[in-house]
């Protein structure tokens, strides 16, 4: 604290006045400067609040993505056991095909035998017949 010379009517005036003066200055530097600190302070809270924003916007960004990730893994999901189950019902239907065809193959191979055997059958009647004749011209032959 500031002590003042006195004088015949008490403190000096000017010495009052210049410590007035100063503490004054100081008063309006100090308000000054709590005026900008203010500003400063509005203007981070301004800042601030506007980060809140963006982190709430990428906060839900983050959410949409999740969830359109998780709808299109499930759509993968779902399309693979689509394609599988096809693959499937083609895979059953080339096979039960093949069978098919093997079954007409095995029947054709057992008619194309059964008619070997026929044709064998009926060569053998007619070339025993034929050697029947052949004997039958030795017969006449000889007769005469």
């Amino acid at each position: 604290m500031e002590k003042f010379n006195t004088s015949f009517s008490g403190y000096k005036k000017e010495e009052v006045n210049k410590f007035i003066d100063d503490v004054i200055k100081q008063v309006e530097s100090m308000i000054s400067n709590m005026k900008s600190k203010d500003l400063e302070i509005a203007n981070l809270k301004k800042e601030l609040e506007h980060y809140k924003n963006l982190e709430s916007t990428f906060n839900r960004a983050l959410l949409i993505a999740e969830d359109a990730g998780q709808q299109i893994r499930n759509s993968a999901r779902q399309e693979s056991l689509s394609l599988i189950e096809d693959a499937k019902r083609n895979a059953d239907r080339i096979i039960n095909s093949a069978l098919m065809k093997a079954e007409r193959t095995e029947q054709d191979a057992e008619r194309l035998r059964r008619n070997i055997i026929t044709f064998k059958r009926k060569l053998r009647d007619i070339l025993e017949s034929q050697i029947e004749l052949v004997d039958d011209i030795d017969k006449l032959d000889i007769e005469r």
